[in-house]
């Protein structure tokens, strides 16, 4: 019966041993928490911000769209301070402006309205205007394309420079689709 106390004894001591070989020592315990907070710590730092370079954004002067021209089936305000003339007429005169596609201009010395059309059923997408009527050499997009809501139409607005002219070396451009 002896042995048996000592089999139980040496399993009972056998069995401590390795419960508390398995808790986990004070000092492990402490070094799992500063490791989570230094991980939390720098899973919290910022990233990374790239700095975007200001750029002139120039703001249009409102200008009172009192005057109206209306030919090729359509109707456009315009300044009344000056007029349209048809460019197809003056670079072709057998080949004038007409309802499917035409380009007028207006100016004086301090405004110029260019105005490109251009029948295209099912464009859905205005921006391909743009691209007609901006000269990749001369004309620069500044800052973002606006879009916006006029009258249930999509109008797609952009700031621009020139190298054009001279006179005047900033602008606008805006696009839409006529249903």
């Amino acid at each position: 019966m002896k042995c048996n106390s000592i089999i139980i004894c040496q399993t009972v001591l056998a069995t401590f041993f390795l419960a508390v070989a398995c808790i986990p020592r004070q000092s492990d315990y402490q070094e799992d928490q500063v490791q989570q907070a230094v991980a939390t710590t720098i899973s919290t730092i910022p990233t990374y911000t790239p700095f975007q370079k200001p750029s002139q954004i120039f703001t249009y002067t409102a200008v009172p769209l009192s005057g109206l021209f209306c030919e090729y089936q359509f109707c456009i305000g315009h300044p009344s301070i000056i007029a349209f003339f048809d460019v197809s007429t003056q670079t072709n005169p057998a080949a004038p402006s007409s309802f499917d596609q035409g380009l007028l201009v207006a100016y004086n010395t301090n405004i110029i309205i260019e105005m490109l059309w251009q029948h295209a059923p099912g464009i859905s997408d205005q921006s391909f205007m743009l691209d007609l009527i901006l000269n990749p050499d001369a004309d620069t997009l500044i800052g973002n394309m606006d879009v916006n809501l006029i009258n249930n139409m999509n109008v797609l607005y952009t700031n621009i420079s020139t190298t054009a002219t001279s006179v005047l070396p900033h602008g606008g451009a805006a696009a839409w689709i006529c249903e």
